[in-house]
């Protein structure tokens, strides 16, 4: 039995460690501010955006500006 719990131990522990990080759903449902920006054809920028691009919201949680064209 002890052979047996040690890699499961292993196992739970890498699990633990990758499911913050593994998906890009900020909740159930919802999409990341980001995805959205990227889906609507624009890019995320932290510096003013580029010319003729206009804002069109945030991105990184209101960190960046949504520049679409």
């Amino acid at each position: 039995m002890r052979v047996l719990s040690f890699p499961l131990l292993i196992l739970c522990l890498l699990c633990s460690h990758l499911a913050p990080g593994a998906g890009f759903l900020t909740g159930l449902g919802q999409r990341s501010d980001h995805y959205i920006c990227v889906r609507k054809g624009g890019t995320c920028n932290f510096s003013p955006c580029p010319l003729f691009t206009r804002v069109e919201g945030t991105c990184y949680g209101g960190k960046a500006k949504c520049c679409i064209r």
